[in-house]
């Protein structure tokens, strides 16, 4: 039976190898943690690599993710689907082995890591969906939801501000079964971080409330054992493992230094380091009883074939409950959902008095919880702004682990990755609210979530200049142009409470990607619609307002601007004019239909446009066209009553009218 160090060896060998082969990448991390994952996989991780997707595996996230050959090579070697060859193309143009981990669910790779601090905000959020479902699902001997959400990070994922918003907040939530693990090398790609980086980790982490387990001999592997035993052991408190590692272990000559982190280490180092490690294979050979003793498929196909007749007594005590936690954690919708939309929708039509749209989501949201219990909701510390809350709403804590609110607290950035590992971790529909103005703080964990394909809603509300007295610090000018620019995420900007619930339902049916709300503090009246109107919404854009034969001008608008700008067509429209006014609340679903229903709305043959948006102008120009004209704002705000703001931006139906007067005066230019 090979030995440990034998054992982690091969980590070491395959990391030092593909780093090699490709020339690029991280051998330092993957050498200096080989023993902590040889301890955590081979011992304690509860997973089957014959099926990636069973629900009860344990999570690991690396959320150092440049020591992404660490993971590549633990899931080779423990039998998942991914093969020598795949090692060999490390981070070439189509390989399965990225540079950095990219979700893969099919070979094991729960999450997308790279941007530092945001996998370990992730396993935050999986941790949190571990026990939540467990609190719902599990019954007296019925365990069905019992796993542990493992984590791998280093120095660079604590510099990471994201780091404190994350930790701070699990530490809070109490999450016993979470399990960090730090890679503490003292190393960085700049040197030594003792020049920049003194923290007293441990103490941070005890003042967040976490349990600590300092000093730890990372490559001691009955160290790590003993450490990992006492972590699983606290229940009440998340853990962390302060390791301490010497990075690039193994590799004599470079070993302890920065120039093992982020290149590879040269031909004669790694030769220097196979003599030294003892390791006689050729390049990406594993050696048939160290690659026996990693296979990992036998032992997790008996965990998973007992936990699945676990869950057929379940099924056979508790039916209906079966069935729910199968519907959730494959993410389908109650079949009853359609029907009930259309209840919704048609509610929201009877609408008669000024709203503003985040009471019109919250309207929406109060009849769509009661049938959805995955829509788990939050806030960053603004729940009476955002109307996140819904009546139906209890808060998620260590006191009532089954609830279905999280208040965040100011953690905009931190809130954000922590959805996105509830949804990783399946089972939820996460959303969440901010103001519009700080999803900066948000945008690349909002740009992750898209970039996996997640399902999660972020509710920004106070959408523009017309949230008024708190000024230009709180007005989003280019925010809504700024998260169109992000391929996968949709963002639904509806003018009154018919256009709010359909942006609801749209959002809540979208499984392969985040979508975004924006929504207005003021009030903003309903719009007259047809049913066929109404079913044009879901089109993210369609014809609100139309004329006898061809337009002369079409005038297209988003959220609070719509009824400006239909104030402005019907008055031009009773003296004879022919102004068609198009609202496109969502720009990504609109340019995702079919041509002749793009045309049917937006005409090539009508060059007089005009569009206005309370925004930044630059997108809006290829809708303009070279014959037409943006209203919009392209400076800052400022501070002053909504309807004075209106008027000193020039958005108003007055000025809105002369736009479309000159545009149809320079008929003939």
């Amino acid at each position: 039976m090979p030995s440990r160090r034998e054992l982690a060896n091969a980590i070491r060998a395959l990391a030092m190898d593909a780093v090699q082969r490709a020339n690029s990448g991280h051998p330092g991390a993957p050498m200096g943690m080989a023993d902590i994952a040889e301890v955590l996989w081979r011992d304690f991780l509860k997973h089957s690599p014959a099926n990636p997707r069973w629900p009860d595996r344990d999570r690991f996230v690396l959320s150092n993710g440049h020591a992404s050959m660490l993971l590549y090579a633990v899931l080779n070697l423990t039998g998942y689907a991914l093969s020598v060859d795949e090692l060999r193309n490390f981070r070439q143009l189509g390989s399965r082995t990225a540079g950095h981990p990219e979700r893969d669910l099919d070979i094991g790779i729960e999450t997308t890591t790279g941007p530092l601090g945001q996998g370990l905000a992730n396993a935050v959020g999986m941790a949190l969906a571990e026990r939540a479902l467990a609190s719902t699902f599990n019954r007296p001997d019925f365990p069905v939801v019992d796993h542990h959400t493992y984590v791998f990070l280093g120095d660079g994922c604590l510099m990471e501000g994201i780091s404190h918003e994350a930790c701070s907040f699990a530490g809070t939530q109490q999450l016993g079964k979470l399990i960090a693990i730090y890679d503490d090398n003292g190393i960085s790609i700049d040197g030594h971080v003792q020049g920049w980086f003194t923290d007293d980790t441990p103490g941070r982490f005890r003042a967040y409330g976490w349990h600590v387990l300092a000093n730890v001999d990372g490559n001691d592997s009955e160290a790590v054992r003993r450490a990992i035993v006492q972590a699983r052991a606290e229940t009440t408190r998340p853990s962390l493992i302060c390791c301490k590692t010497l990075i690039g272990w193994g590799a004599p000559n470079k070993q302890g230094s920065a120039a093992t982190h982020g290149s590879a280490l040269g031909a004669d180092e790694v030769a220097a380091a196979r003599l030294h490690l003892g390791w006689t294979a050729a390049p990406f050979e594993i050696p048939a009883d160290i690659r026996a003793a990693w296979d990992a498929r036998p032992a997790g196909t008996v965990r998973e074939t007992a936990w699945r007749q676990l869950f057929a007594a379940y099924r056979r005590e508790y039916p209906a409950l079966a069935d729910e936690f199968e519907r959730r954690v494959q993410g389908k919708l109650p079949a009853a959902f359609n029907a009930r939309a259309f209840e919704i929708v048609a509610n929201a039509a009877k609408v008669t008095q000024p709203v503003a749209t985040r009471v019109s989501s919250q309207t929406a949201l109060n009849e769509l919880g009661p049938m959805l219990p995955e829509l788990i909701g939050g806030s960053a510390d603004l729940t009476p702004s955002n109307n996140t809350w819904r009546k139906d709403s209890r808060v998620l804590g260590s006191a009532c682990p089954d609830g279905n609110y999280l208040h965040y607290g100011v953690r905009e950035f931190g809130m954000t990755a922590v959805m996105s590992g509830m949804s990783l971790h399946g089972g939820f529909i996460p959303y969440a609210g901010t103001f519009l103005t700080f999803s900066d703080y948000a945008r690349n964990a909002v740009r992750m979530a898209a970039l996996m394909h997640l399902r999660s809603i972020l509710v920004y509300t106070h959408d523009s200049i017309g949230l008024g007295e708190d000024g230009p610090t709180h007005q989003p000018v280019e925010h809504l142009a700024s998260l169109r620019l992000i391929p996968n995420l949709v963002l639904w900007r509806p003018c009154d409470a018919v256009e709010t619930t359909v942006a609801w339902l749209a959002a809540i049916e979208r499984s392969g990607g985040p979508t975004a709300l924006a929504l207005t503090r003021q009030n903003l009246p309903p719009q007259a619609r047809s049913a066929q109107q109404i079913e044009d919404i879901r089109r993210g854009g369609y014809v609100l307002i139309d004329v006898d034969g061809a337009p002369e001008c079409i005038v297209i608008a988003t959220g609070s601007e719509v009824d400006i700008a239909a104030q402005a067509a019907r008055a031009l429209n009773s003296q004879g004019r022919r102004v068609r006014v198009v609202s496109i609340p969502s720009t990504e679903v609109f340019e995702a239909q079919d041509a002749d229903y793009r045309e049917r709305v937006l005409p090539a043959a009508v060059e007089r446009r005009l569009v206005v948006e309370a925004g930044v102008t630059a997108l809006w120009r290829s809708y303009a066209g070279l014959r037409g004209a943006v209203i919009g704002i392209d400076s800052f705000g400022a501070s002053g009553k909504a309807p004075d703001l209106f008027r000193k931006f020039g958005i108003t139906a007055e000025h809105i009218t002369r736009g479309i007067l000159a545009l149809l005066a320079a008929r003939g230019n």
